[in-house]
Order: structure tokens, then sequence, then C-alpha cells
């Protein structure tokens, strides 16, 4: 699992800007814009994490351990892409929270990263598959804990027994 969420670093896609076409010339190169697959993780990661039910990505155990040992937090952690010269594949693991209606979920997180990364790159997205690794009960829990803590006054009173 943990090298399927690994991007190839070395992977670039070249996008040529033409100009259009005059009766001199038939085509003019303009330059080459070469985009890495880095940045169309961070794009789509961001993009995911800002989408309301979604409790975090899904990262390597080393990168988990990195993170809670202060190393910057990774935002293409749990992205996945595979490009093309103008197209590109994306694959999100994601953890979502209880209580969040999946289908929905995972609609509104396709369309926010496929609008961001075409936006952004101006590459294609043919697809955005999302894998949800687990549920998140925390939000549920601190809920509990406020209700707990301003429940009743936990003053620490002896208390009486009642003898038989």
């Amino acid at each position: 699992m943990d090298e399927e969420i690994r991007n190839e670093l070395e992977t670039e896609v070249e996008v040529t800007e033409q100009t259009e076409a005059t009766p001199e010339t038939e085509e003019e190169t303009v330059g080459n814009i070469k985009i890495s697959v880095d940045v169309v993780s961070t794009i789509a990661g961001i993009a995911t994490t800002e989408i309301d039910g979604v409790a975090g990505m899904y990262g390597t155990f080393a990168g988990g351990i990195a993170e809670m040992l202060g190393a910057k937090k990774n935002p293409s952690k749990g992205v996945k892409v595979d490009m093309s010269e103008t197209s590109v594949r994306i694959d999100l693991y994601i953890v979502v929270e209880y209580g969040v209606r999946i289908p929905e979920l995972a609609w509104e997180i396709q369309e926010s990263v496929k609008n961001n990364v075409e936006t952004m790159t101006g590459l294609e997205v043919q697809k955005v598959n999302i894998h949800i690794e687990g549920v998140s009960f925390e939000k549920e829990n601190e809920e509990l804990i406020e209700f707990d803590g301003n429940d009743a006054d936990t003053s620490e009173a002896p208390r009486e027994e009642i003898a038989d």
C-alpha cells in the first residue's frame, strides 16, 4: 500500500505552448512548460483537505512517524498521480469523519480536485478515484468531552456513605 501512494518524483510533463498560425508561418513554438507530479499532487491534496467531512489524508507509516517528530506536513500525502502529456489520473487515499455521507463527500472531492487541477495546470483530469481508508471518530469524542466538562459541578466534595 505504501508504494502505491508514493509519487514518482522524476516524472514531469512537457506542455508545449503554441501561438495561432499566421499566414507567414504555420506554427510557432513559444516554449515548454514542465509540470512536476509533485505540483499536481500538492494541488489535489490541498483541494481535498479543504472539503468538510475529510478528517485527513492516509499516509505511510514512516510519514506519520516523521510528522510526529516535527517534520513539515506534506500536502501531497495520500495522493497518487499518473500523468501523460496532456492528461492526469489521480487516486486519493482519505480518512472521513464519522457521520458523513460518503457518496456525497466523494462527489464533492472529485469536483473540487478536478476543477483546481485543470484550472491551475491546464491538464485534463481523466479520473479522480477516491479510496476511503478509515473513519475518524475524533469530532464525536470532542463533543462528548465538551458535554461532560460543562455538565455539572465536579468539585472534589467528600461523599457520604449510606449505612444499612
